[in-house]
């Protein structure tokens, strides 16, 4: 894996800047790795053989399981995306890098986001997966949901332009909800959430009743 500069994440002894400053300090380290340079993606001379970075992402697991997986990974390309996040983490590391550094969820995609119980039984909306976190450049996780959107957009016939709007449409509302965050207490941060009662009242009415048969079987996942 290609190496990465050092992490411009304060040390937790280290007083946390106020949302203005971190404001400045992106714009700053945006003028190093300008946006614009996220979206490109040359792959590097001593690319590792993706095959080979899945046979080895399959130490630990069961090996009765193995061949299950690569031959639910082999259907689409939406689901051989869904089971190599290995294979994009590598591909990642040796792009563009903010080097601005979070705890990753690691395997951002579209379907591991979901429905599930809170302590207090309200159904949320959140990532709900979390196998693959690690340490990492911020963008990771956009990156991943973001080509996820267009992997699953493609499997459901939708056309270029389609993808593409929903695409930009994730990333905005990335944008604006960690603009809002930034603002935010540890605490406030902590409470904040997206309860699924919400969502559903921005739904069509169709659509919103076939979201609520589904979301019967949510209440027993936590």
């Amino acid at each position: 894996m290609a190496k990465r500069s050092t992490s411009v994440i304060p040390a937790f002894d280290v007083p946390i800047m106020s949302p203005q400053d971190r404001r400045l300090a992106g714009k700053v380290r945006r003028v190093a790795v300008p946006r614009s340079s996220h979206a490109v993606w040359d792959p590097p001379a001593d690319r590792r053989d993706p095959v080979e970075v899945l046979v080895e992402s399959n130490r630990g697991r069961v090996p009765d399981l193995v061949p299950l997986r690569f031959e639910r990974m082999s259907v689409s390309p939406f689901t051989f995306l869904r089971g190599s996040a290995q294979v994009m983490a590598f591909d990642l590391a040796s792009g563009p890098s903010t080097d601005l550094e979070v705890r990753l969820c690691g395997d951002a995609h579209l379907l591991n986001f979901g429905a599930f119980a809170s302590p207090e039984r309200r159904l949320m909306f959140d990532l709900n997966d979390f196998d693959e976190a690690s340490h990492g450049p911020f963008e990771w996780d956009v990156k991943r949901l973001a080509a996820s959107v267009v992997a699953a957009a493609r499997d459901n016939g939708f056309e270029p332009a389609q993808a593409r709007r929903a695409v930009l449409r994730a990333v905005d509302a990335y944008r604006d909800w960690m603009d809002r965050y930034a603002d935010m207490t540890h605490l406030e941060v902590w409470y904040a959430r997206i309860e699924m009662q919400d969502l559903l009242a921005t739904m069509k009415a169709s659509r919103r009743k076939q979201e609520e048969h589904l979301l019967e079987k949510a209440h027993t996942k936590d």
